[in-house]
């Protein structure tokens, strides 16, 4: 019979590689450039790299990366917002070339402002953070008048407006919540293995089946690295947390309860090697 492993679970944080594939902040930064800082600054500038905790962003220009500076607490404070987990604290620039961005006529955006918008971008940077950051507010004001006046809605999280006749909540938040259900479930799976989908989507809002047998097979195939590592080096870690991995490894793949399962399955699921290893003294 196994045995309860509860009490590993104190200290128990998920790994790289545990939960479904976060969305890339960098990505999501070149995604929401436009709202983070406005058309005008958009068009000369684009998200290129994170750093540690610098977020690196090419600019057309010497002048376009003072403009930014400008403007650095201002963009920090709304990348905080959309992404409060990047760790993100600074800006830092560099000139190069601004990837040609393509045009989605049928994305919802307003095209009544083509004009507005290239005269903007076409115009000077400004001279000064105090003319730096009255452009961007105006900038922001009229895009958000521009979005609204076509439908556009408030993200349910963060109030940042999304295109019409999509979900509640804009990519970012949309993300993070995936994100966070699928760390949730990932924990669930390793304190009570046996646990089914129905009970599961009742504790996790938005659990679909789909999402669930998924988790489920990167948990096996993570605890089955774990496992098969154990196997090669011969010697289990000074915590001794490959006993906890088992137990809820043999568990989640069988879907026996632990009352019910018998020795020889365990050996079977985890190997001679591993098997000996974590019960051999015990068994």
């Amino acid at each position: 019979m196994l045995k309860p492993i509860r009490q590993s679970l104190q200290t128990w944080t998920p790994r790289e590689g545990m939960a479904p594939p976060a969305t890339d902040p960098l990505v999501l930064l070149g995604g929401a450039w436009e709202e983070l800082v406005g058309p005008n600054m958009a068009a000369h500038s684009q998200p290129a790299a994170i750093n540690g905790d610098a977020l690196v962003v090419t600019t057309s220009s010497g002048a376009w990366s003072q403009q930014l500076g400008f403007l650095e607490p201002q963009i920090l404070a709304k990348i905080a917002e959309r992404l409060p987990r990047s760790g993100i604290a600074r800006l830092r620039f560099r000139v190069g070339r601004i990837a040609a961005k393509p045009s989605s006529p049928s994305s919802g955006r307003p095209q009544a402002n083509e004009r507005s918008v290239k005269a903007r971008a076409e115009r000077p940077p400004a001279q000064s953070a105090e003319e730096a950051v009255e452009r961007f507010r105006r900038d922001v004001d009229a895009e958000q008048r521009a979005k609204r006046s076509a439908g556009w809605k408030e993200c349910h999280r963060c109030g940042v407006q999304i295109p019409p006749g999509r979900a509640s909540r804009c990519v970012p938040c949309a993300s993070e919540r995936r994100e966070s259900r699928a760390t949730a479930l990932a924990q669930m799976l390793y304190e009570t293995p046996g646990i089914d989908f129905a009970d599961a989507a009742a504790q996790l809002e938005g659990l679909t089946r789909a999402a669930f047998e998924l988790q489920k097979r990167r948990l096996l195939s993570r605890w089955r690295s774990e496992l098969d590592r154990v196997a090669r080096d011969g010697r289990l870690s000074r915590g001794g947390r490959e006993r906890a991995i088992a137990s809820s490894y043999v568990l989640l793949k069988t879907g026996i309860p632990p009352e019910r399962i018998a020795p020889a399955t365990i050996r079977n699921e985890l190997g001679d090697t591993v098997y000996d290893l974590i019960y051999g003294t015990e068994r």
